[in-house]
């Protein structure tokens, strides 16, 4: 298997149908991975066009209801996952999200909504599939982390907070799981792309001061972007690359 190549490996991408994890879908999909494609509704418009475009593709696809902080249904679907497809080798982590509030304003009930969906969720989705790799003999897994978790971003503490536990969470299973073959690492996008950013950056000062930060290319991120990094870590290209987390982020966090 090549740095490019994911041909004959079974690949699984929470949060999957639209934006990064829409783009990593597809990449994946593209450098030969068949997919399974966690989402919280298989019944969406957007999950359906996604099949249809992996099939498209000559891949193998399936669709599972994952809501990521409901964690015992994502067991049941883990588990369908390995009996229709045969294995998971290479598990994203995409699901994640915040709030932006200031920091003497989150209450128990956001920061907590924050942590179960972006870093509880991560940290037992991967504990469960990590069981399946580990029976397999291996496997790759790379969680979507962000610039947030390397920088403080005023006014998203709870997020900048679950996503740095999600960083180190990287680091320690990289290093519990190495001796099954198991590699963890975690990409740290900037301002991307997305539905989910458009309203900030629809705003005309937030996008110029977001542009001006990201201090190096000066311009926001596309997801192929993120996408091209996670298929890169997802591979043999990959094999000595454990426990990093990889800013793409056009030089912020190195202002």
């Amino acid at each position: 298997m090549s740095s490019t190549t994911l041909s004959g490996s079974v690949a699984l991408v929470t949060a999957a149908s639209r934006g990064i994890g829409r783009a990593i879908a597809l990449d994946l999909a593209e450098h030969g991975a068949d997919v399974a494609l966690g989402v919280r509704d298989p019944d969406a418009a957007p999950t359906i066009a996604l099949a249809d475009e992996v099939r498209a593709l000559g891949r193998r696809v399936t669709v599972v209801p994952m809501d990521v902080t409901d964690l015992a249904a994502c067991r049941v679907a883990i588990d369908a996952v390995v009996d229709e497809l045969g294995t998971i080798d290479v598990l994203v982590n995409n699901a994640g999200g915040g709030i932006v509030e200031d920091a003497l304003d989150v209450t128990e009930e956001h920061f907590d909504a924050v942590w179960a969906l972006t870093t509880k969720s991560a940290f037992f989705i991967s504990q469960h599939v990590a069981k399946h790799m580990r029976s397999a003999g291996g496997g790759s897994i790379v969680n979507i982390a962000s610039q947030a978790g390397l920088v403080a971003l005023p006014g998203e503490s709870a997020y900048c907070t679950s996503k740095a536990a999600v960083i180190h969470l990287t680091k320690c299973l990289a290093v519990e799981w190495g001796q099954y073959g198991i590699r963890v690492n975690a990409v740290a996008p900037t301002f991307i792309e997305t539905d989910g950013t458009e309203p900030a950056l629809s705003d005309d000062a937030f996008r110029a001061d977001t542009v001006e930060r990201i201090a190096a290319l000066h311009r926001i991120g596309q997801p192929r972007e993120v996408a091209a990094a996670v298929t890169f870590l997802a591979g043999e290209g990959a094999s000595l690359i454990t426990g990093t987390a990889l800013p793409i982020d056009g030089g912020w966090t190195a202002r």
